[in-house]
């Protein structure tokens, strides 16, 4: 029987296959052609991240996973949704990198644009980096109507500037 990966793309979309492949599985192998997943278990909580894209390979020694071209990752463990052009997932340094146009959805509404962007996962951090002359955007939902248990107060009136010809 032929490994599903090398099956041609319309047989697996005919039969519906889908590579839902652990780490440990993959071996050195990449994959070209269609759309792969790989799911990735986190040390100590087994919780999956599920990494999509056109093209990846997994490095055994280094146990660095590379995906390529319309990169999906989702990560429900910690709300996570991104795309990208490229992602690197460190397993042993617990580690994502992404790059090319990357956008990051966390808890369904803070959100990060940047063209690179590395995720520290033990740490919850992101560091974000733009292209060059351009910015980083981040947009974060803040509930103003619960601070510390007061409520809200409007923001103070700033006075219009006045333009001086």
């Amino acid at each position: 029987m032929i490994p599903p990966y090398q099956l041609p793309s319309s047989q697996i979309r005919r039969f519906g296959l889908a590579l839902m492949l652990p780490v440990a599985l993959l071996g050195a192998i990449a994959f070209p052609s269609q759309v792969q997943t790989a799911t990735a278990q986190s040390a100590g909580g087994n919780r999956p991240l599920t990494i999509r894209s056109d093209v990846q390979e997994y490095d055994s020694k280094t146990q660095v996973i590379t995906a390529r071209g319309n990169v999906q990752m989702l990560y429900p463990a910690r709300q996570l949704q991104a795309t990208s052009a490229q992602a690197q997932y460190f397993s042993k340094e617990r580690r994502i990198d992404f790059s090319g146009n990357v956008y990051i959805l966390q808890q369904g509404n803070n959100s990060i644009r940047a063209e690179k962007v590395t995720y520290l996962i033990d740490e919850g951090r992101f560091i974000a980096l733009p292209q060059s002359n351009r910015q980083v955007e981040s947009v974060y939902m803040v509930d103003d109507a619960n601070m510390n248990g007061q409520t809200a107060k409007p923001a103070p009136k700033t006075p219009a500037l006045k333009r001086s010809n």
